[in-house]
């Protein structure tokens, strides 16, 4: 069976619904909001979306397009009227030109304009020009009858790579230019595509942008550290860090750490949402995080740099993690029961504590006692 709004695509009624429902509890929408969104997903109405591409590698684009879930293509692009975008438009020229003067015209105050890239300001923009227009003058023009930009990627949010030092043809992001508009930054290198798509089905849903932080990011994608969900965070906590590519730590799965890991200071929600829909991401795979939705830490800090937390090294209280034979550190099912077993412990000797001849616990348990005993 498959749904009436997606008849032209293969998905049945239980995928849609899946991934409707996972879009309700990515979006932080509580399970009530499930009947919502199915039906404004099930609608007709058609967002329209003017995609500009500048100073970019068009990996965010790929990374959307590549997305194996077997409904998140379907649903952007049954969900958006994707009036202009360079690379999957039929049209080129003048003909696509044409194609988004006239979405623009017919679509003021209506449409969301997406930005892929960043934008080049040094001698007047000359170092990206698409149609015969610079970046800075189409950015400049489409922005103008949006009623909100999303900057994909980090290029567009930040300025990206192309920023760095000595940045000859001031790149600079989104928001360095346009300020009277809203604007929701979605970055990554490249960002998750269910980021993207969220932030649109939140909008269709609620018709209103979702709550960001003072970066521009939604909070329900960027709100929380990515150190905070990591699977290696056991292994942090414990002391266990690989030391270097390839090491003992490194096969076992430690912390990377040590190996300029950025995760305690990147907010993103890699470790939870992944990437590819089979459950990877940079560090289950054994390489740190860059910290690529940062503006100061992707290509701003080398990959082995180490980012500063407030208390890089285990506390005292557990276990030490050189013992074990040939100096081999605890392993983590180890860990597990000797912390479990500490737990129990102090729980009994808080609970004997109070028991003691002599406690004033047992004196006013006896008073207690006694009083109803009268």
């Amino acid at each position: 069976m498959h749904t009436s709004a997606h008849t032209s695509y293969d998905v049945s009624r239980r995928s849609f619904l899946k991934t409707c429902t996972a879009l309700t509890a990515f979006m932080g929408l509580p399970h009530s909001m499930l009947g919502k969104v199915v039906e404004v997903l099930e609608s007709n109405a058609k967002l329209p979306v003017i995609w500009l591409h500048f100073q970019e590698c068009t990996g965010c684009s790929e990374s959307l397009l590549r997305s194996s879930h077997p409904t998140l293509s379907s649903l952007i692009l049954d969900k958006i009227s994707l009036d202009y975008h360079e690379t999957l438009m039929a049209g080129s020229g003048e003909q696509a030109e044409k194609a988004m003067r006239d979405s623009i015209a017919s679509n003021k105050g209506k449409y969301v304009l997406v930005v892929e890239g960043a934008i080049p300001t040094a001698q007047n923009g000359i170092f990206c020009k698409v149609g015969g227009k610079t970046a800075l003058e189409s950015l400049t023009a489409a922005a103008e009858g949006a009623f909100a930009i999303i900057g994909i990627g980090t290029c567009a949010a930040y300025g990206g790579v192309q920023s760095v030092a000595p940045n000859p043809t001031g790149a600079v992001g989104v928001r360095d230019l346009i300020k009277n508009k809203p604007i929701v930054n979605i970055p990554g290198c490249p960002p998750n595509p269910y980021s993207f798509l969220s932030t649109l089905t939140y909008y269709l849903t609620l018709k209103r942008l979702p709550e960001l932080d003072s970066l521009g990011r939604p909070l329900f994608a960027y709100g929380r550290r990515i150190h905070e969900h990591c699977e290696r965070r056991p292994h942090f906590d414990a002391g266990r860090f690989a030391k270097a590519y390839g090491d003992e730590g490194h096969a076992l799965g430690y912390c990377l750490y040590q190996l300029g890991c950025k995760g305690p200071a990147t907010y993103a929600n890699c470790p939870v949402q992944r990437f590819n829909d089979v459950g990877a991401w940079p560090v289950s795979i054994g390489h740190p995080c860059i910290g690529c939705t940062e503006p100061d830490i992707l290509f701003k800090t080398t990959i082995a740099e180490k980012v500063q937390i407030h208390d890089p090294t285990p506390f005292d209280s557990y276990a030490p993690v050189d013992i074990g034979k040939k100096g081999k550190g605890a392993d983590p099912v180890t860990t597990g029961v000797v912390g479990a077993a500490a737990g129990a412990a102090l729980t009994a000797a808080a609970l004997m504590v109070k028991k003691l001849p002599g406690s004033s616990q047992e004196k006013k348990e006896k008073q207690d006692d006694g009083t109803a005993a009268k």
